[in-house]
């Protein structure tokens, strides 16, 4: 997935100027916004022992520290709206809204912060964290891709990182589940998350 690719106008490619590339990514140095419109929050979980549910959530803000020269000073700050949980299924949507799963309104943001990062390669960085969900802060792990800068057509800095972790959610207090008839149970317990982020630099 591009940098660009949520983006719901075009951005002719020739207006696009590319930062260098390479593990010289000093011009990453400063504070960055998560670009909400140009990314992505999603999750899947195992669904009947069979296939996988798909969702999102639509309403986040994130800043990014970001040091090019010395990666492990950079650092992550999200915060996700559980009310904006969107999994293409209304009812199931409110159902993960409920005291079975996610007590919306009595718990209305998860929280990330990172804690460290390093970078394993010129593009792959680690980023350990705390993950807050409900009344529950566990540590978590992110892997992460450096997938390019840019400067935008309206000369905006942006630079983009694709991420991804599994959590157990039973760990977090979301136990609810469902025996099959035919064996097993309804839902999996453990979540896989997936980032897509575009984020744009403070001026």
């Amino acid at each position: 997935m591009g940098l660009f690719n949520r983006t719901k106008t075009t951005v002719p490619a020739t207006t696009t100027v590319q930062a260098p590339a390479g593990p010289d990514l000093a011009h990453l140095t400063g504070d960055w916004a998560i670009d909400t419109t140009h990314s992505e929050i999603g999750f899947s979980v195992r669904h009947a022992m069979v296939t996988n549910v798909k969702g999102r959530f639509t309403e986040y803000d994130g800043k990014l520290h970001l040091d090019g020269s010395t990666p492990h000073n950079s650092s992550a700050d999200l915060v996700i709206k559980v009310a904006s949980i969107d999994t293409n299924q209304a009812q199931r949507d409110e159902h993960l809204r409920t005291g079975d799963f996610f007590a919306a309104e009595t718990f209305p943001e998860i929280r990330f912060r990172s804690t460290s990062t390093e970078q394993l390669d010129d593009d792959t960085y680690r980023m350990t964290g705390e993950l807050t969900i409900k009344d529950t802060t566990r540590p978590v792990v992110l892997d992460l891709e450096y997938t390019g800068s840019a400067t935008d057509a309206y000369g905006a800095e942006r630079v983009g990182f694709e991420g991804r972790t599994v959590v157990d959610r039973t760990a977090f207090g979301l136990t609810y589940n469902a025996a099959l008839e035919t064996g097993g149970v309804l839902i999996g317990e453990k979540v896989k998350l997936s980032f897509d982020i575009s984020a744009v630099k403070a001026a």
